[in-house]
């Protein structure tokens, strides 16, 4: 991901440093095996899969389904990357595969932003794209991120490695 030229802040975090990262590998890989080896055995060898196994087409078409969507999710998440940017004119933040583009942060209305230590799964139910009610996440691993809390009550919370960093930058920005 390119930086933006007049970036005052610029993070970027791969999801690959969490147990999720390596549960998820591991259903795509089981994916891609069971369903391979499935085809294999028994289109290939000849040989019954199972104790009712499917028909030959049944078997290439649902199993050749299951192997392409194990490459796909595999591909996915380990392109997942949460990119944040603080520029002159905003916050930013970019979750691909969700977002092709930044989204901005809208910061008009903000009431507080600070560094924080939270609980992921408590508050907000894990990593990834959270929404509840009056809150929303953007986080990849970890337990740090900056909160910021609107006039309305809401409260959106970013994931970071740097959280006093990023406080900081959004802080230098807000103040202009």
């Amino acid at each position: 991901m390119q930086r933006s030229s007049d970036a005052v802040y610029f993070e970027e975090q791969p999801i690959r440093n969490n147990k999720v990262f390596y549960l998820a590998a591991a259903v795509g890989v089981g994916l891609i095996v069971f369903f391979g080896y499935a085809i294999f055995e028994q289109i290939v060898l000849g040989k019954p899969f199972g104790d009712h196994p499917m028909g030959d087409t049944t078997l290439a078409i649902v199993g050749g389904l299951y192997v392409l969507l194990g490459v796909v999710f595999l591909y996915l998440f380990f392109r997942c990357e949460l990119a944040t940017e603080v520029r002159p004119n905003g916050l930013f933040v970019r979750y691909f595969p969700f977002h092709t583009g930044f989204q901005q942060i809208p910061l008009e209305g903000v009431r507080s932003c600070e560094s924080r230590t939270y609980r992921p799964i408590r508050e907000y139910g894990g990593w990834g794209i959270r929404m509840g009610v009056g809150k929303k996440a953007y986080n990849v691993s970890g337990n740090r991120g900056v909160e910021l809390v609107y006039e309305s009550g809401n409260k959106l919370l970013i994931g970071s490695k740097k959280a006093d960093q990023l406080a900081s930058a959004i802080d230098s920005i807000r103040r202009r």
